[in-house]
């Protein structure tokens, strides 16, 4: 594994972190505590020291799960990255809440579920340019941090994109973002990594597999089953994309690398890049999410 620090934190990140959406039950699987367990002692055993997560991933399912797995385990080796700013009513069915009261109790919500004292990074999901200029909400995440409740803030920044969000994030005391970031979305290079850098942010890059069409194990023509979150993605751009996935295949992997793995090394090439959050479903497939930080020089 290697490992980048983020922005102006200290932190040591591993390249490559736990993305855990599918925890919550929206990728076609509902997962019991053993195999989170399962997921998460992998990540542990090839050097990944990253979980992200959301108050959103199922009604704090996703945190709980985590939780379970952080009260039988060192704490203290594991960054912990979760958001707010939603409630979960059901499958890809949200309230947004990102009112001062609303954002507090969603706070104490996911300490408890994620049975930790302090949040290491605390990220503004999703939220409209309105929301995310509320000096409140700023002002009470910061005395949250002076209780301790929060070691640092970020802001994940919704899929449409807001350039707005990335240039006034350090004035709001905020020290990462979080972007979508891909090889069939090359969007974040111009929005927001210039930001980034102008003011020392780290980056988490999201989505790098781009919801799994870059693995290489779809073909145009591919269909999801019921539950499974990629049902609900425009059909007719999903199958674009999958066919770019297969030019991508024939004129850019290099021979004998699998594709997985070569997108995230792809993203990573960037140094403003901190870390990727895959998702994984198995301990197999937290290894081969692993392997890609091996490839980040050689390509």
């Amino acid at each position: 594994m290697r490992y980048r620090i983020l922005g102006k934190t200290g932190l040591q990140v591993s390249v490559i972190g736990i993305g855990t959406w599918q925890f919550g039950g929206e990728w076609g699987h509902d997962f019991s505590q053993t195999e989170v367990d399962a997921v998460l002692d992998a990540a542990a055993e090839y050097g990944i020291n990253l979980i992200d997560t959301a108050e959103c991933y199922g009604d704090h399912l996703s945190e709980r799960l985590i939780g379970g797995y952080l009260s039988r385990r060192d704490r203290s080796r594991w960054l912990v990255a979760t958001k707010f700013g939603h409630h979960f009513n059901s499958f890809m069915n949200r309230d947004d809440d990102f009112s001062v009261a609303g954002v507090r109790q969603q706070l104490e919500a996911s300490l408890q579920a994620l049975r930790v004292e302090t949040i290491d990074l605390y990220q503004f999901h999703s939220g409209s340019d309105a929301w995310f200029q509320n000096q409140e909400l700023w002002m009470m995440l910061a005395e949250q941090k002076r209780a301790g409740k929060i070691r640092h803030l970020g802001v994940s920044i919704l899929q449409k994109g807001s350039e707005l969000q990335a240039r006034e994030a350090a004035g709001f005391g905020v020290d990462a973002l979080q972007v979508f970031c891909n090889r069939l979305d090359c969007r974040a290079e111009t929005l927001y990594f210039p930001h980034a850098q102008k003011n020392n942010l780290g980056i988490l890059a999201r989505v790098p597999l781009a919801s799994g069409l870059l693995s290489g194990k779809y073909k145009p023509g591919a269909a999801f089953a019921a539950g499974d979150v990629r049902t609900t993605f425009n059909a007719e751009k999903m199958q674009r994309d999958l066919a770019e996935v297969e030019r991508l295949q024939r004129e850019e992997v290099p021979a004998g690398v699998p594709m997985a793995q070569w997108a995230m090394a792809w993203c990573l090439k960037n140094q403003v890049v901190t870390t990727l959050i895959p998702g994984c479903k198995n301990p197999e497939q937290v290894k081969a999410n692993a392997a890609a930080a091996e490839l980040v020089t050689e390509f």
